[in-house]
C-alpha cells in the first residue's frame, strides 16, 4: 500500500512538472514564433528558444513516465487499454515532441543564416522556415490527437476502477471532448494554433490535470479501489 502511495505522489509531482514547463515553452516561444518577421526573431532571442525546446523535452519526459508508473496499477483494471496508454501517452506523445524540437533547432539554423542571408538566398530560407512553421504545426495536431486518446483511456480506467472520485474522473473524459474540437478547428483552419478560442477549449482537462495532481499528492488511490483490484488480480 505504501508503494502505491508514494507511485501517486510521483505521479502528482510529474504532472504538474510537464503541465508547468509545457505552459511556460508556450510563453517563451507565442512571442517569437507567431509574428510576421519570426526568422529574425528567433535567432534574436537565441537563449529563449533553447530554452524553450528544454522545456518541451522535460514536458514530455515528465509525462511519458505517468503511464509506465501508472501500467502495474492500471492493468489490474483494463490490460489492454492500460497497454493503448503507454502507447499513445510514452511512445507516440513522446516522439511527437522530441521531432518538435528537432524542427525547432531546424528553425533556429534557419534564422541564423537568414541573418546574413543575401537578397536570394533569403527567399529560400523563408521558405524553409515557412514549411519548418507549418511542420511544428502539424505536429502540435498530432499531439493533441495523441494526448487524446491516451486520455480517455486512462479515464476510463480510473473511471471504472474508482482509484480517484468518479467526478475527478469523469472531468477527464468530459473535457476531452472540447480539447479534440480544439484540435479539429485547428487542424481545418477555423482557428489558430493557442488563440484564444483554442487554448479556452483545452482549458477545462488542463485543470482537471492539475487538479487530478493536487488529489493525488494530498490523498492517493482510494485504498479500497487498490485492494478491490488486487483482489480481482488474485482471482484471474
Amino acid at each position: 500500500m505504501k508503494t502505491k502511495r508514494k507511485t501517486a505522489i510521483i505521479v502528482g509531482v510529474l504532472y504538474i512538472i510537464g503541465t508547468v514547463a509545457g505552459v511556460l515553452s508556450v510563453v517563451i516561444t507565442q512571442p517569437i514564433l507567431h509574428v510576421p518577421d519570426y526568422l529574425k526573431q528567433v535567432s534574436a532571442n537565441q537563449n529563449q528558444f533553447v530554452l524553450a525546446a528544454l522545456l518541451v523535452l522535460t514536458m514530455g519526459l515528465a509525462l511519458a513516465m505517468v503511464p509506465v508508473l501508472m501500467f502495474p496499477i492500471l492493468k489490474k483494471q483494463n490490460e489492454v487499454l492500460a497497454l493503448g496508454y503507454i502507447v499513445f501517452r510514452s511512445a507516440l506523445e513522446s516522439v511527437s515532441y522530441i521531432v518538435t524540437v528537432i524542427v525547432w533547432l531546424f528553425l533556429l539554423v534557419v534564422s541564423q543564416d537568414y541573418g546574413k542571408a543575401g537578397v536570394a538566398a533569403a527567399v529560400t530560407l523563408q521558405s524553409l522556415g515557412a514549411i519548418l512553421q507549418e511542420s511544428s504545426g502539424w505536429i502540435s495536431q498530432i499531439v493533441t490527437i495523441t494526448f487524446i486518446f491516451g486520455a480517455v483511456m486512462f479515464y476510463f480506467i480510473l473511471f471504472r476502477s474508482k482509484l480517484i472520485p468518479r467526478w475527478l474522473s469523469g472531468w477527464g473524459l468530459v473535457g476531452a471532448i472540447p480539447y479534440f474540437s480544439a484540435g479539429l478547428l485547428v487542424m481545418f483552419g477555423f482557428v489558430t494554433n493557442n488563440s484564444t478560442i483554442d487554448s479556452v477549449l483545452r482549458l477545462p482537462i488542463g485543470v482537471q490535470e492539475m487538479v487530478m495532481a493536487v488529489w493525488l499528492i494530498a490523498k492517493g488511490f482510494s485504498p479500497s479501489a487498490i485492494a478491490a483490484l488486487s483482489a480481482r488480480e488474485n482471482l484471474s
